[in-house]
């Protein structure tokens, strides 16, 4: 598993984890991500890859979550599975707002984490969402 993959675990696992509805109130991410790093990866260094993900996430949730209302309207953001939910924010966070992440790479990283930790369909769904999010972008930027 290459390094930024483990970090966008990492990240992925404390946003669900901080996301959670009875914890969301009581933890901070970064404190979850930290215990999550001591826990499972205590030797591992991103050099704070995982932590400016959750920062990044954090910061643009509000606008991040419109984008999800918007790319998938079938589907109110409450009722998408934390784990889908998060996914999907890491994805649109590298998309829109991380100039260092190409957006294919983003898109890919985002449908193996939906393969890995989501549902049966969680790796198509991602794909969905993130692909249409993408052609919007490019549309835009041959305008």
């Amino acid at each position: 598993m290459s390094n930024r993959h483990l970090a966008r675990t990492l990240a992925m696992q404390s946003l669900y984890e901080w996301d959670f509805p009875r914890t969301k109130k009581n933890l901070n991410a970064l404190d979850i991500l930290a215990h999550n790093q001591k826990e499972f990866a205590p030797s591992f260094q991103d050099e704070g890859f995982s932590k400016n993900l959750i920062e990044g996430v954090q910061k643009n949730q509000t606008e991040i979550d419109k984008i999800i209302i918007k790319y998938a309207p079938e589907w109110p953001i409450e009722q998408i599975t934390i784990i889908d939910r998060n996914i999907l924010r890491i994805g649109i966070y590298e998309l829109k707002f991380a100039d260092d992440i190409p957006p294919k790479v983003a898109i890919n990283e985002a449908i193996e984490l939906g393969k890995t930790f989501g549902g049966e369909s969680s790796g198509k769904f991602v794909n969905g969402v993130l692909g249409s999010i993408f052609k919007d972008m490019e549309k835009t930027a041959k305008k």
